[in-house]
């Protein structure tokens, strides 16, 4: 069952967020992460505004999501992380195959 990461980001240092995204993203497809929505426009249609930035991430199971968390070249991005953004994670598994 698929598994899904969903970010809230404000970017705090854009510099800091080019170096992140550069060692966040082949981390991410090299767990078998793809990116389904990368700060593209968002619309709030209920609730407050959301973050200046939304991103939702695609992982094969949750396991496979966790094992890329705690992996040492995701924890490379998470140094950068610290300085180039402020964010809400979201770690939520997908609907069962029918």
């Amino acid at each position: 069952m698929s598994a899904y990461v969903i970010s809230e980001v404000d970017i705090l240092d854009t510099a800091a967020m080019e170096r992140y995204r550069a060692l966040a993203s082949p981390s991410i497809m090299a767990y078998g992460g793809r990116y389904l929505v990368r700060g593209g426009a968002a619309e709030t249609v209920e609730g407050t505004p959301p973050p200046k930035s939304i991103i939702v991430v695609e992982f094969p199971s949750m396991a496979r999501l966790r094992e890329w968390y705690a992996s040492p070249e995701y924890a490379e991005a998470l140094k950068e992380r610290r300085t180039a953004l402020d964010r809400r994670l979201i770690f939520v598994e997908g609907m069962p195959s029918s």
